[in-house]
């Protein structure tokens, strides 16, 4: 792969980040009292459908762990999701949504899908 068409596409691909993040932390913001990674952290569990240790959510959502600690706290906070620890192993935190936060989620979807699309509408097409 030519080195140039390397540095070219991180690039693309910072701009886009860069430009989404900013699109998404207005428009959740505004209209749903969500930040991107708190829609996002929602979102991982809806797909999911079942509660996720915490863990789990670090993987999906590119998050540190103190990070992503921080975002669910806001969202417990808030009555869109809760913690419970594991039962058969104590250390494990487990996070499961709220119906606040399903309703919330469902919300904010249209807004968030809508952002994206805007975004990415120039972006080539992926295989697979």
């Amino acid at each position: 792969m030519d080195e140039q068409y390397v540095v070219s596409t991180w690039h693309y691909v910072l701009a886009k980040h860069a430009k989404a993040m900013c699109a998404l932390e207005r428009e959740l913001g505004d209209k749903h009292g969500l930040g991107p990674s708190e829609f996002e952290v929602l979102d991982r569990i809806v797909h999911h459908d079942r509660k996720l240790r915490i863990q789990e959510l670090c993987d999906e959502v590119h998050l540190s762990q103190s990070a992503l600690s921080r975002v669910v706290a806001r969202l417990e906070k808030a009555e869109l999701v809760c913690r419970g620890v594991c039962d058969s192993d104590r250390r494990g935190v487990f996070v499961s949504i709220t119906e606040e936060g399903r309703a919330r989620h469902l919300a904010a979807l249209p807004t968030q899908r809508a952002v994206l699309a805007e975004i990415f509408a120039d972006a080539p097409a992926l295989i697979g």
